[in-house]
């Protein structure tokens, strides 16, 4: 009988338990981040995409970040590009398929969100054919992430501003709907959930990066494909698990909402600062699969989504269809 290698049974169990670690304490993150909002009554909008759109891509950020700065940007990039498929062919489709009835797909959101989404994907594709996204680039990304913030923030203060009675009852309504789903407790234990959340994020990826590198080099796999799909996946947790659970509630579009602003944090926001920290190398590989595999399930989501603007469990069946088509042309391709 073969056995393992014991030094890899001790990586083995180090990814295992970092990526739970991570989990939990993204999720410690998350709750803490909707307990602030509340308690500072902040509109449920900016709560989605600002606060927990950056706290469930704490993980694919921390990751991102700290593979580029010790070197390492394909896992970086790999791990921004691998969390966008995860994250809609995934986390997405379990949430259509395990959601009690079809989800309903706001088309405003969509015509602006969902366009801006598939426009910043392909930008970010033409970005990478040079075989480099400069520090410059990165710069250009974080800067176009800030734009789309204040334009969304401004967006949904006019709209409150036209109907401002209407407003009011939907600000309470929002707040009261956010804090049935909330972990209770003073503000100070919310800014300690998401203190300690954050630490166990930054935390649990120093362990999570060290662990995956020394599994690839010794199955002799490309780092990138494990950026692509691994790591991909288990810093994708947050968002798999927030999916699932609005779905069994039946709040599937803010499923919907969550994947598309995670989308939107993991190109302009991670890939951008990882190359600010370090311009990223990209693999001929990944221009010509990688990307474009992005752009075609992101753009497969978005005109499913489209598509009489209700999500059938049907749809989640070809999305998921679509990932694992991807995962065995990612291990065959590299």
């Amino acid at each position: 009988m073969h056995f393992l290698p014991e030094i890899l049974w001790v990586n083995l169990l180090v990814f295992a338990g970092t990526l739970y670690v991570l989990a939990k304490s993204a999720d410690f993150l998350v709750d803490g981040a909707v307990g602030i909002a509340v308690h500072f009554n902040m509109p449920k909008m900016l709560i989605g995409i600002v606060l927990v759109g950056f706290a469930t891509t704490a993980p694919e950020f921390v990751v991102s970040l700290l593979s580029a700065i010790r070197g390492m940007p394909e896992i970086a990039l790999g791990n921004a590009i691998g969390s966008v498929v995860a994250d809609d062919a995934f986390a997405l489709a379990l949430a259509i398929i395990i959601a009690p009835v079809a989800i309903k797909v706001d088309s405003k959101i969509l015509k602006t969100t969902g366009l801006f989404l598939i426009g910043i994907d392909i930008f970010a594709f033409f970005m990478s054919l040079g075989g480099v996204i400069s520090r410059f680039e990165g710069i250009i990304f974080v800067s176009l992430l800030i734009v789309y913030l204040i334009v969304v923030f401004y967006s949904q203060k006019k709209q409150r501003g036209k109907a401002k009675a209407a407003a009011k009852s939907t600000a309470k309504h929002e707040v009261e709907e956010v804090e049935e789903h909330m972990k209770k407790g003073s503000v100070g234990i919310q800014f300690l959930r998401f203190g300690g959340g954050v630490a166990g994020v930054v935390l649990a990826s120093e362990f999570l990066i060290d662990s995956s590198i020394n599994i690839a080099h010794h199955f002799g796999i490309p780092e990138v494909v494990i950026g692509l799909t691994i790591i991909a996946i288990g810093t994708s947790l947050p968002e798999i698990a927030t999916c699932i659970i609005a779905a069994r509630k039946g709040h599937g579009d803010l499923a919907l909402g969550d994947i598309i602003g995670a989308d939107i944090l993991n190109v302009l926001w991670i890939i951008g600062m990882a190359s600010i920290a370090k311009p990223i190398q990209v693999a001929p590989e990944v221009i010509h699969f990688s990307f474009p595999a992005m752009i075609i399930i992101v753009g497969t989501m978005l005109l499913l989504s489209r598509h009489k603007y209700t999500l059938h469990r049907w749809k989640g069946f070809v999305l998921i269809s679509m990932y694992v088509v991807y995962l065995v042309l990612t291990f065959y391709l590299f």
